[in-house]
């Protein structure tokens, strides 16, 4: 993708929750393959500062990346940026409250805020005549689904918990949306990435993970008992049927993951009418000691491990056939497990509280 795309030709991406950790690498590759960005974000789960270390990462001014603090949930707000600019070239929309288990605290109040925002976001852009949009779904969506996981196994069965329910949710609600008007005047072209999980950091190391209060994730977790913040790593499980017992994931690179939504958009900016599902993984389960003996590598620090209990909905394993995503858009993962805490070492030894508003 070049970098000498024009503005013109192109046009301006709106991006939902763009001051988040997968929305802002998003944004610095859409800004590398020649796109300019309206970023939108509540701030809830973010930090502006993110947007200025975005700036400087891509050696763009506020003219080029654009950030407007705007809660999804308020049409009103959402209506006026959309007013602002006339319409967007497309939307990425990333924006949602995401921690799996403050979701099962507090499930009412993911199911308003995913699910309202979500239905505010399709109204407007609909009113401005902007139908062009990728959403940021989740393998969460696959559930208890036999591996490995391609985009025609079934959804929606086995999903323990409401976040992954709200994802769910909101792809029937696109796919239905998406068949009400395909054979209309004004069809809609949706793309939905279903992604396993997303770590690392930019290579710069001035973005990256920055999880509000105690990290639901692997990789903040490895990484902040890295760096001193907590004392020890609890893995839960180590009697899986599995090559060491620990849980195996498909981690995928966070700037990967960045490139493959600009891979969707390329691919949904050149036809019309269309409804695409992608796998974004790397197809390789990585285990969870695999993932804790990368990051003592990397950071050249030890890493105290203990042991706890299974949690519950846990699956040994969950992995991805990403070869769809390889066929259509030419997109597949790049990034090492090694570079992953490579580049998440950076990142955390460099901002060890994570991101600061000045």
């Amino acid at each position: 993708m070049s970098v000498e795309r024009k503005e013109e030709a192109f046009g301006v991406v709106l991006v939902t929750g763009g001051a988040g950790y997968i929305g802002s690498h998003t944004v610095v590759e859409l800004v590398t393959a020649g796109y300019k960005v309206v970023i939108v974000d509540s701030l809830v789960n973010s930090k502006e500062e993110c947007v200025r270390r975005v700036r400087q990462v891509t050696d763009k001014d506020e003219e080029w990346i654009v950030f407007h603090k705007v809660d999804l949930c308020d049409k009103g707000a959402l209506r006026e940026v959309f007013s602002k600019y006339g319409t967007f070239h497309s939307v990425m929309h990333f924006a949602g409250l995401k921690a799996v288990g403050e979701s099962v605290r507090i499930p009412m109040r993911y199911y308003e805020n995913n699910l309202i925002s979500t239905f505010n976001l399709l109204d407007v852009m609909d009113e401005f005549g902007c139908r062009k949009l990728v959403f940021s779904s989740s393998a969460t969506v696959y559930g208890t689904a036999p591996l490995p996981l391609t985009e025609e196994s079934p959804i929606g069965i086995g999903i323990t918990n409401p976040y992954g329910q709200t994802k769910y949710m909101i792809e029937i609600i696109l796919k239905d949306y998406f068949l009400s008007r395909e054979k209309t005047e004004s069809p809609w072209s949706i793309s939905i990435l279903r992604y396993f999980n997303p770590v690392g950091a930019h290579p710069s190391g001035l973005i990256g993970e920055d999880p509000q209060g105690m990290p639901n994730n692997l990789m903040p977790v490895v990484s902040q008992a890295a760096v001193g913040k907590l004392t020890e790593v609890e893995v839960f499980g180590n009697d899986y049927p599995t090559k060491d017992g620990t849980g195996i994931r498909d981690y995928i690179h966070v700037v990967d993951l960045a490139k493959g939504h600009v891979a969707a958009l390329d691919h949904l900016v050149k036809r019309s009418a269309v409804y695409d599902v992608y796998n974004l993984g790397s197809g390789v389960g990585v285990s969870v000691l695999e993932v804790i003996e990368a990051m003592r590598n990397a950071s050249g620090k030890k890493i105290d491990v203990i042991f706890a209990d299974r949690r519950a909905g846990d699956l040994a394993e969950y992995y991805s056939d990403p070869a769809k995503a390889l066929k259509e858009l030419g997109w597949k993962t790049d990034r090492t497990v090694e570079q992953m805490c490579e580049d998440s070492w950076r990142w955390q030894s460099a901002n060890p509280e994570g991101f600061k508003d000045e």
